[in-house]
């Protein structure tokens, strides 16, 4: 429920920015030279090692959506795969890494270095990747909005919703974000609901599954990675984070499996579907059936290509 009530106050600080022409703002800045798909893979990148993959997202996507430039579903899919082979660097890049993390007491420079290879390789690949992506200015120029004065109240709203996720702040200090939006700015609650709900189901489920993956796991490192891997393709990787680390000591195995199982399906991890539905439901997508093959053939390429990593990495290592 914590986690739920903070991507709701993430949900309506970013809607509320967008609203008041602050993310267009930044967006036309960002048109300017070129270069711009390596630009946002780059930020979405590490931005999500310090902000988490699912607040990257929230911001990126909607200021992707603000450019005046074509090929935007690629680049929405290119900065997914960014927010999650990036945020898996730091213990604080997404929820499952802060959760082993603290969970087996592990030393930050071990944990570094163990998922090193997976985001520095996978950063590599996206910027080469990025710099075959060609956009185009389209040809109508957007008039340049007006940022509204409530912009500047959001964008320190936003900031406590981070203290908050960094647990400088109490969790209750989002309710100033809830408050402000039902007292002077109601149409920021106007959010994806359905999408909080989802992350309801995936939380849901992972108790249920427990009992039944205690008849067939062992210790084994290749057992954990692939288990852990899998099951992230279908109650995504922080659910499967929270099963396994009551069935496994392998940390190691572990936090390379939820990250690699973050790629491929839209349920990988819960920054795939915040990417994917704020896309699919913004006036940009032309054809859904289109952009969700091309998100699942990016995303199984990827996962191919972290099993691959993982499997050289951890026979160089031993």
């Amino acid at each position: 429920m914590e986690v739920l009530f903070i991507l709701f106050v993430l949900f309506i600080s970013v809607n509320g920015l967008q609203k008041s022409k602050l993310i267009l703002k930044i967006a036309q800045k960002i048109e300017q030279g070129s270069y711009i798909p390596l630009k946002l893979v780059i930020t979405t990148f590490f931005l999500s090692m310090f902000v988490t993959n699912d607040i990257a997202l929230i911001v990126m996507v909607p200021l992707t959506l603000a450019l005046n430039i074509n090929k935007k579903d690629i680049l929405v899919i290119l900065e997914a795969l960014s927010a999650n082979s990036g945020s898996a660097l730091t213990p604080i890049g997404n929820p499952q890494n802060l959760f082993i993390y603290w969970f087996y007491n592990i030393p930050l420079d071990s944990f570094i270095k163990t998922i090193a290879p997976f985001s520095l390789i996978f950063l590599v690949l996206l910027v080469l990747t990025s710099l075959f992506i060609k956009t185009k200015t389209n040809i109508v120029e957007k008039e340049i909005k007006k940022v509204d004065k409530k912009a500047y109240i959001y964008g320190v709203l936003l900031i406590v919703v981070l203290l908050t996720v960094l647990h400088i702040l109490p969790i209750l200090s989002g309710l100033v974000v809830v408050t402000f939006a039902i007292l002077f700015d109601r149409k920021s609650l106007k959010i994806d609901y359905a999408l909080l709900l989802s992350f309801l189901f995936f939380f849901g489920i992972a108790d249920n599954l427990e009992t039944i993956l205690k008849l067939f796991l062992n210790e084994d490192a290749k057992h954990i990675f692939l288990y852990s891997a899998l099951s992230s393709q279908i109650i995504s990787n922080v659910p499967a984070t929270l099963l396994f680390v009551n069935l496994t000591s392998n940390w190691k195995d572990l936090l390379w499996g939820t990250n690699v199982g973050g790629f491929g399906s839209l349920f990988g991890s819960l920054a795939n579907l915040i990417a994917y539905r704020i896309y699919i439901t913004s006036k940009h997508n032309q054809n859904t059936k289109k952009f969700t093959l091309k998100f699942f053939i990016f995303g199984y390429i990827s996962f191919v290509v972290s099993l691959v990593i993982y499997f050289v990495t951890m026979n160089y290592s031993s």
